[in-house]
């Protein structure tokens, strides 16, 4: 279980780093860093507890035990902040995205993010295509496209156009 949990945390630290840019909250990564340090904690305890079954003592059966039931309530709470701050996290990160989206020029670092963002998850926009169209870099193109990172894999000839949405 420590093993598990320790690549369930690892692997959302990792994800996180590919969009640190969208994410302005210095307290985003502390869900995987709990499930880390629990599953840290999770070894031990388990070593323990093998140590106490081998040598068949109560005391540390009990000790290990009361130390499990406090990793549950542990991830339980856990759980429930994950579940009761998720629409902030999710308010949070579209109005960061919003704003890197409204620097966008094509060249800067978080033009690069943002591409690969769109081209990684298969979307376009913070929620669809139309939100490209109010920001500076539409305007500035003049030519009612939105960035090529938008466009599906599929589609060969896609240059980005609004009149052929079934490419974006």
């Amino acid at each position: 279980a420590a093993a598990g949990l320790s690549y369930v945390g690892a692997y959302v630290i990792n994800t996180y780093k590919s969009y640190d840019n969208f994410l302005q909250d210095k307290y985003a990564l502390l869900p995987a860093v709990i499930i880390i340090c629990v599953a840290v904690v999770m070894f031990i305890i388990g070593l323990i507890g093998c140590c106490a079954t081998f040598r068949e003592s109560r005391v540390g059966l009990g000790l290990f035990l009361a130390i499990i039931l406090v990793i549950f309530v542990a991830e339980v709470s856990a759980f429930v902040l994950g579940f009761v701050y998720r629409e902030k996290v999710k308010t949070d990160v579209q109005g960061t995205m919003r704003s890197v989206f409204e620097k966008y020029d094509g060249k800067s670092p978080e033009s690069t993010v943002v591409d690969y963002l769109q081209e990684q998850l298969h979307c376009c926009g913070v929620k669809n295509y139309s939100d490209w169209t109010t920001t500076q870099w539409f305007n500035s193109t003049g030519n009612n496209s939105v960035p090529q990172s938008c466009c599906q894999q599929e589609a060969k000839n896609c240059t980005g156009h609004l009149d052929q949405p079934q490419e974006l």
